[in-house]
Parts: structure tokens; C-alpha cells; sequence
């Protein structure tokens, strides 16, 4: 149909999917809740185009009225996704592992630096947990949970490190006011630079409602401009104090710069973060060399080379940049495990084949173990080889496998040998690793 006589109608239509369009990327990329100002205001712009759509006069005619039909499910599919973005299960997770950091800030940090207690060993601890915790949160690729999991990471992540670098700090300073004039000043900076640090803290953290980071910014600024007005007459020991304290107000300024550097650089997704890149080329080849091992004619042969293959890319691994980044160290950590399980099978398969070659007489305890490692070499290969979920028909027969073969260690009796009881507590070890593996890979993690 020619544009220029084109049906008002249509043209109506398609002018709305355009706007419609146009915000597409903003609904399935929104990362908050239905309680944000953004997700109200992305709410109000689709439904109001529902109610464009709805008033646009078909006239009875079939093809407006599919275009019109069209534009509706387009709309109503957007509506949907902004809906379940912000009520999605691990979107709700994320959000309630959150609010533990904060009532853990609000009960031990805010008081810290209004002159309370010192930072407690617990709340490192329970801070760090936390962070593992999200860095085990699930996103399934979904670009929403991604960025969800990424910004409350980012802000907790920053607040451990401005608690950890206040804490390693011992400096010498500040110097006595005796010195210099200017030490003074110096040092009544120093003290609004620490009350600044908890309410940057409570910012980051969401418990103070009555700053704001413009203004926290503004004030930071100021402190810098008060220091650089400073006339130090060339003493080099207030100089250098000056600076120390200009650097720490720096420090504070770039973490009030995260959230929307954070939008801007796409860092949430690591897809291809130079790090993640450098892990997943090590998996790749550690794949191959799995494949290798699984399908060979004859084992044996490959078992040295493999193992030192393998031993390097446990090397490289060791060499990945974690980039202060709790999921990067996450990634890493799993595919250092992948590496090592696949070491630890070529390592008992070697052994089964050298106690073929040397057959002597041995305890019937002893006997046993090694028929339980034998059953667990095969289930081994076999959990090597899975790929699927905790649902699977398999996953369930692997796990019950490996539990019979825990039994069966169980119901060996050592009858005193000490040789026997350390190899039954190491089959124990191996059972209970390969169970942990299989649940490694069935959990549907995702960077």
C-alpha cells in the first residue's frame, strides 16, 4: 500500500508501536521493583498506550482491526515482562538478601561512625556471607536479574571496601595543629571526610533518607576546594597531609559514581568480561581434554599428559584477574573445582589400573574399599558426563547411586587396620566430593 494513501488508522497504530518501541529496552532491562519510580512511570506510559490502541477507530475494516489486535499484544506482552521483572522469584531473593545488609549496616556501621563501637570481626563475616550468598542467586541469562544482582553486589561490595580501607589505615597523621595554621583546617576536614564516609555507608545502603547523593557530592567537592585553597608554605609534611586527605575524599566521590556507571558500561553483564573470557577459554579446553578421556580407546595413555594439561589450566586460572568482583570469583572458584574433579578422576582411574598390574594378597576390609572405588570411578565418568538439572530422572539415579556406594562404605568394617580406615575415609571424602559436584552442575548458576 502506498505510504501517502495509507488509512489515518494504521498510521495511527503504527506511530504508537513506534513510542511502544522506543522503551523496549528499558522494560526488559528494568532491574527494580514495583514499588520504583521508574517501574510506575514505565507502567503509565504502556497503559496509556492500551488506551491509544483501544480508541483508535477500526471502522469494521479486518485489517485495522488485526493491526490494531497486533498492537495491543504488544503492548500487554511489554506489560507483563515489566511485571514479572519486578516480582520475579530471584528478583524478590536478591531484594530480601539485601535488606539483611541492611539492617546488619544499620545496627553495626551507622553507630561506628557516630563514635560507637568498633567494626566487629562479625559483621566482616556476615557481610561476607551475604555476598556469596548473591553471587548464588540465579539469573538465567535474564538481563533484568543480571543487573539486579550486579548494582546490590556493587553497593555492598563498596561498602566493605571503604570499611576495609578505613580500617587498614593507620596513618601517622594528623599532624598537631601546633605546626602549621593550615593543620587546623586540615584536620577539621579530616573529621567531616569520616562523617561523610557513614553517610556515603547509609546512602549506599539505602538506611538514610534524608541525604542525597547530589548533595553529598557537592559537599565532598567543597571539602577538595577548601584544601586546595590552602597555603601550606612549601612544608612538605603538611603537603603530603593535605593530600592523604584528598585522596580519601576522592575515594568517596567515585563510589558515589557506581550506580550509573554501572548502566552505562553494561558491567553487569559479564558475557564478555576479559576475565570471564579467560575462564571460559580454560573450561573450553578442559571439555576437550574430559571428552578425550571419556571416549578413549585406551585411558591410560592419556592419563600423564592430561594431568599435566590439566594441572596448567588450574595455573591459568590461578593467573585470572577477579577484578574485585564477587561473581568473577565466583566463576573462577567453579571452574577450578570442574578442573580439579577432573584431575581427581584421572587420578583414581590410574590407581585402579597400577592395582590390576601389582594383584597381591590384602585385608578384606581393605579389598572392599577398593571395590567401592572402583564403583565410584564408573559413577564418576558418569557425573562427569551430566548435563541437566536436579529434576532429571539421571540426577536422582546418580545421587542414589553415590548414597548406596556411602552406605557400603559405612558397613566396612576396618577391624583395626590403620591402613584400611585412612583408605575408607578418603573414599568417604571422594563419594561425598563427587555428590557436591553433581550438585555443582546441576544448579543452573549463571554469572
Amino acid at each position: 500500500m502506498d505510504m501517502g494513501n495509507q488509512h489515518p488508522s494504521i498510521s495511527r497504530l503504527q506511530e504508537i508501536q513506534k513510542e511502544v518501541k522506543s522503551i523496549e529496552q528499558q522494560v526488559i532491562g528494568f532491574s527494580g521493583l514495583s514499588d520504583d519510580k521508574n517501574y510506575k512511570k514505565l507502567e503509565r506510559i504502556l497503559t496509556k498506550q492500551l488506551f491509544e490502541i483501544d480508541s483508535v477507530d477500526t471502522e469494521g475494516k479486518g485489517d485495522i482491526q488485526q493491526a490494531r489486535k497486533r498492537a495491543a499484544q504488544e503492548t500487554e506482552r511489554l506489560l507483563k515482562e515489566l511485571e514479572q521483572n519486578a516480582n520475579h522469584p530471584h528478583r524478590i531473593e536478591i531484594q530480601n538478601i539485601f535488606k539483611e545488609a541492611q539492617a546488619l549496616v544499620k545496627e553495626k556501621i551507622v553507630p561506628f561512625y557516630s563514635g560507637g563501637n568498633c567494626v566487629t570481626d562479625e559483621f566482616e563475616e556476615g557481610l561476607q556471607d551475604i555476598i556469596l550468598r548473591l553471587t548464588h542467586v540465579k539469573t538465567g541469562g535474564k538481563i533484568s536479574l543480571r543487573k539486579a544482582r550486579y548494582h546490590t553486589l556493587t553497593k555492598i561490595c563498596a561498602v566493605q571496601e571503604i570499611i576495609e580501607d578505613c580500617m587498614k589505615k593507620q596513618p601517622s597523621l594528623p599532624l598537631s595543629e601546633d605546626a602549621h595554621p593550615s593543620v587546623a583546617k586540615i584536620n577539621s576536614v579530616m573529621c567531616e571526610v569520616n562523617k561523610a564516609r557513614g553517610t556515603l555507608i547509609a546512602l549506599l545502603m539505602g538506611v538514610d533518607s534524608t541525604e542525597t547523593c547530589r548533595h553529598l557530592s557537592c559537599v565532598l567537592s567543597g571539602l577538595i576546594a577548601d584544601l586546595d585553597a590552602l597555603d601550606v608554605c612549601g612544608r612538605t609534611e603538611i603537603r603530603n597531609y593535605r593530600r592523604e586527605v584528598v585522596e580519601d575524599i576522592n575515594k568517596l566521590l567515585k563510589y558515589l559514581d557506581l550506580e550509573e556507571e554501572a548502566d552505562t558500561t553494561y558491567a553487569f553483564d559479564l558475557g564478555q568480561n576479559h576475565s570471564i573470557l579467560k575462564i571460559e577459554k580454560v573450561l573450553k579446553r578442559m571439555r576437550e581434554i574430559k571428552n578425550e578421556l571419556l571416549q578413549a580407546q585406551s585411558p591410560p595413555e592419556l592419563y600423564l599428559s592430561s594431568k599435566t594439561e590439566l594441572q596448567g589450566l588450574i595455573g591459568q586460572l590461578d593467573e585470572v584477574s577477579l577484578e574485585k568482583n564477587p561473581c568473577i570469583r565466583e566463576a573462577r572458584r567453579r571452574a577450578v573445582i570442574e578442573v580439579q574433579t577432573l584431575i581427581t578422576y584421572v587420578d583414581l582411574k590410574e590407581a585402579l589400573e597400577k592395582r590390576k598390574l601389582f594383584a597381591c594378597e590384602e585385608h578384606p576390609s581393605h579389598k572392599a574399599v577398593w571395590n567401592v572405588l572402583g564403583n565410584l570411578s564408573e559413577i564418576q565418568g558418569e557425573v562427569l558426563s551430566f548435563d541437566g538439572n536436579r529434576s532429571d530422572k539421571n540426577y536422582i539415579r546418580l545421587e542414589e547411586l553415590l548414597t548406596k556406594q556411602l552406605l557400603a562404605l559405612d558397613a566396612v568394617d576396618p577391624q583395626g587396620e590403620e591402613k584400611c580406615k585412612a583408605a575408607r575415609k578418603q573414599a568417604v571424602k571422594l563419594a561425598q566430593n563427587i555428590l557436591s559436584y553433581l550438585d555443582l552442575k546441576s544448579d543452573e548458576w549463571e554469572y
